[in-house]
């Protein structure tokens, strides 16, 4: 199975610690490098983490808070230094293409190697945004105290897998393998025709990722996260802390954790930490008694999806 892995950036909120970075993930599905969110410090942490620069080629933006995109002039300045060529795709709320324009305009008034396209994404109703040929990405309208939108990356359906031991048996050349994985049988030498089906194991079943940003609790939003593989869902605060959550449009751990569950999810990230927490534990212990297949989520883990 090719690797479909998350690596965690950043998961502080709006108010960073020495602990932990603003939001910032790294999605890495089949070769490509998908980047959600950009908080400050975007380009420290992709070179700590020794992902690849050049493949990193879209980044998606929830809301333009700026601990989920101010680190993105300074990104694509350093970019632009390494001597990129290849085209940067950004997609985020209109909002951010305004400013991202003025902010190129102001600083880059020079060419800088490779072209910036942005594309604005509705927050409001859930679309594909972007698609190719290993996954595609839809939107997730959220509520937040702006226009917000969370992302679902889902891995595009596998060909089947080949069985070496039917292969070798009947003798079936190289040559022929594409096409049996495409769905096509193979006739041997004597006329006889063995079918497809008996030449091939099922495919992997597709992974699916749901990043759910800056948002308050939303009862209905598990319809939109039905049985992805993972997900990731804010917790900035505890339980104690309701209050705050519903002012601030934010969500607890244990609401999170309801998401989760009704959502049949196959497991539970936190993050968004608000910066009162010292330990995050209370928050684990919180979203574990709703969903035991909870985590917290660290600088520097790597989750398979």
């Amino acid at each position: 199975m090719e690797p479909f892995r998350l690596h965690i950036l950043g998961c502080g909120s709006a108010l960073p610690t020495m602990r932990h970075f603003s939001s910032m993930q790294v999605v890495e599905c089949r070769g490509k490098l998908y980047m959600i969110d950009c908080g400050e410090g975007a380009q420290i942490q992709l070179r700590r983490s020794s992902l690849s620069f050049e493949k990193l080629g879209h980044i998606f933006i929830s809301h333009i808070h700026g601990d989920h995109c101010f680190g993105l002039i300074g990104l694509i300045s350093t970019f632009g230094l390494l001597g990129r060529v290849s085209t940067l795709h950004i997609h985020a709320p209109a909002q951010l293409g305004t400013m991202l324009k003025a902010q190129l305009d102001m600083f880059f008034n020079y060419d800088i190697g490779y072209q910036v396209e942005f594309h604005a994404v509705d927050t409001y109703s859930r679309q594909v945004i972007f698609e190719d040929r290993s996954l595609s990405v839809e939107s997730i309208p959220l509520e937040h105290r702006m226009p917000c939108c969370g992302f679902l990356f889902r891995e595009k359906p596998q060909l089947p897998h080949i069985r070496r031991d039917m292969i070798d048996m009947y003798g079936i050349p190289v040559s022929q393998i594409n096409n049996i994985k495409n769905g096509q049988g193979y006739t041997l030498s004597d006329g006889t025709y063995i079918e497809h089906e008996r030449l091939v194991s099922p495919p992997d079943a597709p992974r699916s990722y749901a990043y759910c940003s800056d948002t308050r609790y939303m009862p209905q939003l598990h319809q939109q996260v039905e049985g992805v593989s993972t997900l990731y869902h804010e917790s900035t605060y505890a339980q104690d802390k309701l209050a705050s959550a519903e002012k601030y449009f934010h969500s607890t751990a244990a609401q999170a954790a309801m998401v989760a569950r009704e959502a049949r999810v196959g497991k539970l990230l936190l993050g968004h930490y608000s910066a009162r927490y010292d330990d995050e534990s209370v928050l684990l212990r919180e979203a574990q008694a709703i969903f035991p297949n909870a985590f917290l989520t660290n600088e520097k883990d790597i989750f398979d999806i």
